[in-house]
């Protein structure tokens, strides 16, 4: 394979291409997207201050992996998309396999195995890999083929999804099984999924309610679910977190109360505020206020991927943008759901402004993608 269909060549090697491009342009980045992502680090950055407890070696190292996640976004946004479209259906057997040897090999805590270590590799976790892998191979599947897709197509690409979400849903890691199972579904319904599929899967999903309550949940995912209908049934113990987080985000009012003046976090009454409930900490603090600024920011990140999906070449690049743009949406709506009481606990990070690693470079990978998506548009049309 010539190094020309796995990166795309840069300034001095683009020949014509590089004919009336700006810079930005020519190495491949939508500047309009970074600079809106370089708004929510900044933002977020602020906010962990805070929920962390003021410790800066907490915001040290959300710094630097954000410095190592922006590097990995550049370099995504160098590939070609023939590449990735070439390799989608090798990365997803690779996934799976890593899947599959995490309970045998992984490491975890808490009761749950989410962990591979590698000689020569740092550890890692395959779940976090499948967000990005689930969608691009659904989409290169689908773009092969008639759409609106046919059944059969359908149920192969439903397979595609559910091999992938019952592993991780297995180790147990119900937040990120929702989230993958979410970016293949994106990949479907973007695909045109006919509304009498979407009605059959809606009454399938209601007719097998009550056998995934008795026999698909554990324990402790029906005693969220029960929280979540009455926290005040158990208010010192497991409807703790959301009568915290309810009360932090209520006391904050229109305007809050203050940069690190917050009482519910600051006095740690509220839990994991610098990781899962860190919104939470955010409205205490910067009030509706500082909640609408956020979530200004996030509409804006979701409207440029949406139009960059819009805009690109092939069906296999529209998939895939809409997919990951529409799966931006969903980690903020899960987690913004589950601090307010609207939806149960699951465990999702607010994206890019709760403390994180792997999800933090994992998200910006896929950014790296619409960028490779939005500048091949660019480099099609010159």
């Amino acid at each position: 394979m010539e190094s020309k269909d796995f990166v795309r060549q840069m300034p001095g090697y683009v020949g014509s291409f590089s004919s009336g491009r700006t810079l930005w342009q020519r190495v491949h980045v939508d500047m309009p997207l970074l600079l809106l992502l370089l708004m929510l680090t900044v933002y977020g950055l602020v906010v962990l201050y805070s929920g962390s407890g003021q410790q800066m070696a907490t915001v040290h190292r959300q710094g630097t992996f954000f410095g190592l996640a922006y590097g990995v976004m550049f370099f995504v946004a160098q590939f070609r998309l023939q590449f990735l479209r070439r390799w989608a259906p090798w990365l997803f057997v690779l996934g799976v396999v890593l899947l599959l040897a995490v309970p045998y090999f992984g490491t975890g805590a808490k009761g749950a195995k989410r962990w591979l270590s590698i000689a020569g590799l740092p550890r890692f976790q395959p779940s976090e890999i499948m967000k990005l892998v689930v969608p691009m191979a659904v989409a290169w599947y689908l773009s092969e083929r008639v759409m609106p897709p046919r059944i059969q197509y359908v149920l192969i690409s439903l397979l595609l999804i559910l091999l992938p979400t019952v592993l991780i849903a297995m180790q147990p890691d119900l937040g990120t099984a929702i989230l993958i199972a979410a970016s293949g579904l994106f990949v479907l319904l973007l695909a045109g999924l006919p509304w009498r599929y979407m009605m059959a899967a809606f009454a399938l999903l209601v007719g097998s309610a009550w056998p995934l309550w008795e026999y698909g949940l554990r324990d402790y995912q029906r005693q969220r679910i029960l929280t979540l209908l009455d926290p005040e049934g158990d208010k010192l113990g497991s409807g703790w977190n959301i009568i915290q987080s309810v009360t932090a985000i209520g006391s904050g009012g229109f305007e809050g109360k203050g940069w690190l003046l917050g009482t519910q976090s600051q006095l740690d009454f509220l839990p994991e505020s610098h990781t899962d409930f860190i919104i939470a900490v955010l409205a205490e603090e910067f009030g509706l206020m500082g909640v609408m600024l956020l979530l200004a920011i996030y509409f804006c990140i979701i409207c440029r991927g949406l139009y960059i999906a819009y805009l690109a070449q092939g069906a296999f690049n529209r998939l895939l943008a809409g997919s990951i743009t529409l799966t931006f949406f969903v980690y903020i709506f899960v987690n913004m759901g589950m601090v307010s009481g609207l939806l149960p606990i699951v465990g999702v990070p607010l994206p890019l402004v709760s403390q994180g690693g792997t999800s933090i470079i994992t998200l910006m990978a896929g950014f790296g993608i619409l960028m490779a998506i939005s500048t091949e548009k660019r480099r099609i049309g010159h």
